[in-house]
């Protein structure tokens, strides 16, 4: 006779087979399924959506858990079975609080409006997208009203980002960034020091790019045994199991760092999924607590390794063979200086550690507008251009370099951005820990290695998958609250080197 909680258990799996049918649907959509398929890709990946959400929110399932959380009363709060409790409690209460026609439409108009997207920004054609805007904006305004709040509207939706966190919370670490981010950029623009980044800017075979992409993925640690690397408009990593775990990018002929980065970057975030523990399969703890925290280790790979000096004083006469004619005569030290030049920038996938974070304020205070009717869709486009150049002091050419860069407002996804930012700040928390336990993983990544700083992020981060909020895992990882300061070390100590401050 099985217990409350196999039986419960047994339901979760079928849930979880669901959600991971569908996002095989949705990984195919964006690598290989040609575009007249997306009409029945909609409808397929709508029935899955359907199904999947009247099972996790039926009251057979709200009876089921219910019986599970009285029969495991009293298990240790970091336990398995009382973390998966903990967790679907929360996830059937907001689930309940979306009416199964409100998840249809989310699906079908996200469905479609993907492919508008990508027709618009190919076309630089913002006008066509507009009305697709205007429906995702709809729904966020409708979910933030299901799912209720008590301050403000946005705090509904970061939640389900990122748990517990309000909006105020945000804007008061993110105005803490800047304040100390704007006199350091200014810093750097007046000592103009000169920073040559033209080898970056040269003609890069594709399928050469293709092949050290893989070498460096390798290198930082991600398992292609249980990976894939594949090609998209707008790069991003999935999980179909700690196994299954897949990465994707895009590549430019005439510039080595979106594809080389974006890879090192996508393979931080399967690396997270790789490392769950495997006693957390097809469960929703299986995956990375937060998105802020999911991004963390994909930031701290792209950067703090991948752009690292040591790191390229190992591989670097590997991108050499692979590029000779591009390459050839030039010092680590001229390519260390080139993919960390600082400088404004129209793409947020592009931009420097130093120019990103304001990429994400400016994507954060915009939703906010809109969500609360204070800004208009029609008008987004100048807004973003305004708001550029205030914050980066540049003004995009064209809206595919501008608004319609992203893919996020493709579906109703506000709150997603501000995770972004987060996940640099809990990378350098992180990583200072890390390296304050074990100072070998200096010494390490100095060879180009990161055995001991992977294995630490498995102890500290992966393998707990979401069986502690993000506010549980930075406190007990590092002893603190998130804070900005170690980023502000971190980048500080970094480009004073580069810039000669």
């Amino acid at each position: 006779m099985p217990t409350k909680y196999e039986t419960l258990l047994e339901k979760v799996y079928e849930i979880n087979d669901l959600g991971k049918t569908m996002a095989v649907l949705s990984w195919d959509r964006e690598v290989n399924m040609p575009a007249a398929g997306i009409t029945a890709r909609v409808q397929q990946m709508t029935t899955l959506s359907r199904l999947t959400h009247s099972m996790s929110t039926s009251d057979e399932f709200g009876e089921l858990l219910e019986a599970a959380a009285a029969e495991l009363n009293g298990a240790a709060y970091d336990s398995n079975e009382a973390s998966l409790i903990r967790h679907l409690q929360k996830s059937y209460e907001d689930a309940r609080k979306l009416p199964s026609e409100f998840v249809v439409r989310v699906s079908q108009v996200s469905g479609q409006a993907h492919g508008h997207w990508v027709k618009a920004r190919a076309e630089n054609d913002f006008a066509s997208y507009q009305p697709w805007l205007e429906k995702n904006v709809e729904l966020v305004q409708e979910m933030a009203e299901l799912y209720g709040y008590e301050d403000e509207k946005y705090d509904a939706l970061i939640d389900k980002y990122e748990r517990d966190m309000k909006t105020a919370e945000v804007r008061a670490i993110f105005n803490a960034v800047k304040a100390e981010l704007v006199p350091l950029r200014q810093a750097i623009e007046e000592r103009g020091t000169a920073v040559d980044d033209s080898l970056v800017h040269q003609h890069f075979e594709i399928d050469q790019q293709k092949k050290f992409a893989r070498y460096a993925a390798a290198a930082i640690g991600y398992d292609f045994s249980r990976g894939h690397l594949g090609t998209v408009v707008h790069p991003f990593a999935t999980s179909f199991s700690r196994d299954d775990a897949r990465i994707t990018t895009r590549w430019n002929p005439d510039f080595l760092n979106p594809a080389l980065f974006g890879t090192l970057h996508e393979s931080g975030h399967a690396m997270y999924e790789q490392g769950t523990h495997p006693d957390l399969a097809r469960t929703p703890l299986a995956r990375g607590t937060s998105l802020g925290i999911h991004e963390s280790q994909s930031r701290m790979m792209e950067n703090m390794v991948g752009r690292r000096r040591g790191f390229w004083q190992a591989h670097f006469p590997v991108l050499q063979a692979f590029f000779p004619k591009q390459l050839s005569g030039r010092t680590v030290d001229d390519f260390y200086r080139a993919i960390n030049k600082t400088h404004p920038s129209y793409i947020r996938v592009e931009a420097d550690e130093l120019t990103y974070n304001f990429h994400i304020i400016l994507r954060f205070e915009l939703e906010q507008a809109m969500l609360n009717g204070d800004l208009a869709v029609k008008d987004l486009p100048t807004a973003w251009n305004d708001k550029m150049n205030e914050l980066l002091g540049v003004t995009p050419p064209t809206d595919t370099e501008g608004c319609l860069q992203d893919v996020h407002w493709t579906r109703p996804g506000f709150g997603y951005f501000p995770t972004y930012a987060l996940g640099n700040l809990y990378a350098a928390q992180l990583f200072e820990t890390a390296v304050s336990q074990n100072p070998t993983i200096i010494d390490e990544l100095d060879r180009g290695q990161t055995t001991s700083l992977v294995a630490w992020m498995r102890e500290n981060v992966h393998q707990h998958g979401r069986k502690f909020t993000p506010r549980e895992l930075i406190q007990q990882a590092t002893g603190q609250p998130l804070s900005h300061e170690p980023f502000m070390r971190y980048v500080t100590e970094k480009f004073s080197d580069i810039y000669g401050l």
